[in-house]
This record gives structure tokens, sequence and C-alpha cells, in this order.
């Protein structure tokens, strides 16, 4: 299993990799995307949406289940990942290069763990 150290994550397994102070990607992590099985589906916010930190932003469908996803960051979505749209199996096959929404203008963060904390806690679930 696999965890980066460039980037932040939240106890729900959802990465952020902040871009700078007001600007970052958000992803899901290599454990969640294991435990979740192959995606089917993701369904995305628009660009100009609102995130509240903590908050559900999104939410995919694996061949087992309907997850919600949580915002680590409060802010605006410049962006989403259109390729997703067509292809989520990206997320399965490189969980950290596939980025789901960019956000802009961040105003709050939820309670973020360093890789290394992360590390910690998936071994506190085993």
């Amino acid at each position: 299993m696999e965890i980066k150290d460039d980037r932040m994550y939240l106890e729900t397994h959802e990465w952020v990799r902040f871009e700078d102070e007001a600007t970052a990607a958000i992803g899901i992590s290599d454990y969640a995307q294991r435990e979740l099985g192959d995606l089917v589906f993701v369904s995305l916010p628009q660009p100009g949406d609102s995130l509240a930190a903590g908050e559900t932003f999104a939410d995919v469908e694996s061949v087992k289940a309907v997850s919600d996803l949580y915002s680590p960051v409060s802010g605006m979505v410049e962006a989403v990942n259109e390729e997703l749209a067509d292809h989520p199996e990206k997320i399965n096959a490189a969980p950290y290069e596939t980025w789901l929404c960019r956000v802009s203008g961040i105003t709050g963060k939820a309670e973020l763990m360093t890789g290394e904390e992360y590390e910690a806690f998936l071994h506190s679930l085993l």
C-alpha cells in the first residue's frame, strides 16, 4: 500500500495536495481504492461549487458499494477531472496521480494528517 508524503490525508481516506496556500488538488488514497474495489462511476462537483471542509462533495461507485467522499478543505471548485466521467478506473490504476477536483480560494481545512500519521492510522485499523 502506497502513501505519499507530499500530501495530507483525512481519516475518511481522501488526500489533498496543496499547490500553494490557496489552491489544492483532492483525490482518494491507495487504501481507499483498494477497499472500494473496481470503480465504475464517479459523481463530482461542478466548477464554481463551494466545498466545506469535512462535508460530502462527491461520491464513487464500485462493484461493492457507493461511497461518499469528504472534502479536506473549504473553498471553490476550480476544475474537475473530466476524464473520470468515462474512465473512473484511472483512480484504481493510479490513485495519487488521479485528482478528482482542484480547489481554489481555500478558507479552511479539516483535521488533516501527514503521510506518517495516516500510515499509523491505517495500522490502527488492521
